[in-house]
Formats: structure tokens, C-alpha cells, sequence
């Protein structure tokens, strides 16, 4: 059983620009040895670039910790998501990366011996306040996972569903949805003329964008994309990799992924993950050029991970 905050969660602490109002010291002015200490079981701080204090944030993880059993996965984690942009989640398998996607809309609840502390806000709200319906609070967020996963039904039938089972029977609304979400997804010109046909019959990059076309169907404040290009081959991928960058600023987009250079090439920001803990979070440029901390400069060189 999940267990949650006894009392509701203090207000989100504002980040504090630092003195260095332009990231990114070399040398021996780098901070160093994050991943010693947590070799040596101590807490450590998250080196949070100045930028994030100037952006308003969609979500804000509040330190946030998680456990499986006596394991804990999540340590004390602190974040704003930022409105309307693209943030990445980079770092070695096994790093909390996909267990800190699937707190924010509570897909991990399904596990048994789950505990939390902390607290996480969608635009204010609590995720995990006691009284939050989980299912509303899903319909909020789009969520994409690794494999596409298209239901047993047609094209048409796999982009409204989300519409269906909240009762929508008017065909004029379902089918302009339909349409507005295809297009959305890049998808619309390939398949207009065969909506009718199964979605298992696309090939995998167009189930992808089907999945991502029936996640925003529903118009959500969020979308979650959980290594949405694994299982796609390089052409697919790009076509994703647009499609994420043409839907930026019309959603607010958290992605996890294991492809640095996916990371650099689609997110604005970049957070640096290892053993359940955020090494450096901020722009993405100035992360993956000019990092504040030398442990996220050896990962994205490739000394370690």
C-alpha cells in the first residue's frame, strides 16, 4: 500500500540564483565528488542552474523520496518542471529515472509496499494529497511508454478512446478531435484514408505517434514520454523527435531518456540522475557544454555509466 503525507506539503521553497549568474566553471572551480558521497551513504544537494528561477514551473517536486519494500529508489528529490517546455531525464539504467516519471501520475501505486514522503504539485494541486481521484488526475497527464502500446481496435477508435469512456458520444466532436489530434501527432496524411483499419497494423514509428495522438486526444496539462524512441528504428525516431519539438509550448513534455544526444537534441532542460538522486539540473545546453558539476561532465563524456 502507497503511503501518503499525513499533512499537506509546506510551500514550494523559490530556488536561489546563485552567484554565478552564467553556469559553467572548468577546471578546478568545478564542483566534484557528488558520487563519492553518495558512495559513502551522504545526502547531497542538487546543482540547480539560475535559469529555472526565471521559468514557471507546471509541476513542482518537493523533496520527494520513494521506496520499494526497505529499498529506497528516490532520495529527497526537488524539482520544478518548467510550463510549456521540454525537460529530459538522462543517467545510467536503474537510476530512478522512469520510477520518478511514474510517481508524477501514480502508476507506481499499482506496486505493492510502495512508500513515499514528500509531496509533488500539478499547476498548485496535490498528486498525492488524500483526497486527489486518481483517475482524474491521469486524464490530466498524456503518458507514452516505451513499447508502443495501441489498442486492439482501429485507428479512429484508438485516438478517441480517451473521449469514449468519459461518455463523449457526439460523432462531430469525436471526429474533430479525431482529426486535430492526428495532425498533431504528424500522423493525419498517412492514415486519413484508412482510420477504420486496425492501429496494430501500422508499422512500430506510426504506432508511436498513435499512442502520442491518442495521449493528447484528451487535451492534458502534461504529456510523459517514458524512452518513447527504444524501440524505434533511426527514421522513426526523428519523426518522434520533431513531433516532440512541434508540440512544445502547446504541452508541457517530462522525457525520460537513455540517448544523450536525443537529450540534447529535443529538451530545453536536463536533469542528471544517479542512484535515485539529481546530480545537475538546467539548460540543456549549458549541462551538456559547460556543466557546473564534473561528475555530469564524465557521464555525458562517457568516463562512467
Amino acid at each position: 500500500m502507497t503511503s501518503f503525507p499525513t499533512t499537506e506539503a509546506k510551500m514550494f521553497p523559490a530556488i536561489p540564483e546563485r552567484a554565478r549568474e552564467t553556469p559553467g566553471p572548468s577546471g578546478a572551480q568545478m564542483i566534484n565528488g557528488r558520487l563519492l558521497a553518495i558512495g559513502r551513504g551522504e545526502p547531497i544537494q542538487t546543482e540547480i542552474h539560475p535559469a529555472l528561477a526565471r521559468e514557471d514551473p507546471v509541476i513542482n517536486i518537493n523533496a520527494f523520496s520513494l521506496w520499494y519494500g526497505p529499498k529506497q529508489a528516490l532520495f529527497e528529490i526537488t524539482l520544478p518542471i518548467s510550463r510549456g517546455k521540454i525537460t529530459a531525464m538522462i543517467g545510467p539504467s536503474g537510476c530512478g529515472k522512469s520510477t520518478l516519471l511514474r510517481s508524477v501520475n501514480r502508476l507506481n501505486d499499482l506496486i505493492d509496499n510502495l512508500r513515499i514522503s514528500g509531496d509533488m504539485r500539478l499547476n498548485g494541486d496535490s498528486i498525492y494529497g488524500r483526497t486527489v481521484d486518481v483517475i482524474e488526475l491521469r486524464k490530466r497527464m498524456g503518458m507514452v511508454f516505451q513499447k508502443p502500446n495501441p489498442f486492439p481496435m482501429s485507428i479512429y477508435e484508438n485516438v478517441v478512446y480517451p473521449l469514449r469512456i468519459d461518455g463523449e458520444r457526439d460523432k462531430r466532436i469525436l471526429q474533430e478531435v479525431s482529426e486535430r489530434s492526428l495532425r498533431g501527432a504528424a500522423l493525419w496524411d498517412e492514415v486519413k484514408d484508412r482510420l477504420h483499419e486496425s492501429g496494430l497494423a501500422l508499422s512500430g514509428g506510426q504506432q508511436q505517434r498513435l499512442c502520442i495522438a491518442r495521449a493528447i486526444a484528451g487535451d492534458p496539462e502534461v504529456l510523459l514520454l517514458d524512452e518513447p524512441c527504444s524501440a524505434l528504428d533511426p527514421i522513426a525516431t526523428g519523426k518522434i523527435e520533431d513531433l516532440i519539438q512541434e508540440l512544445k509550448g502547446v504541452y508541457s513534455i517530462l522525457i525520460v531518456t537513455h540517448n544523450m544526444q536525443q537529450a540534447a537534441r529535443t529538451s530545453d532542460y536536463t536533469a542528471f540522475m544517479y542512484l535515485g538522486r539529481v546530480i545537475e539540473y538546467g539548460q540543456t545546453n549549458v549541462l551538456f557544454t559547460n556543466p557546473l558539476v564534473k561528475d555530469t561532465q564524465d557521464y555525458i563524456t562517457g568516463r562512467f555509466g
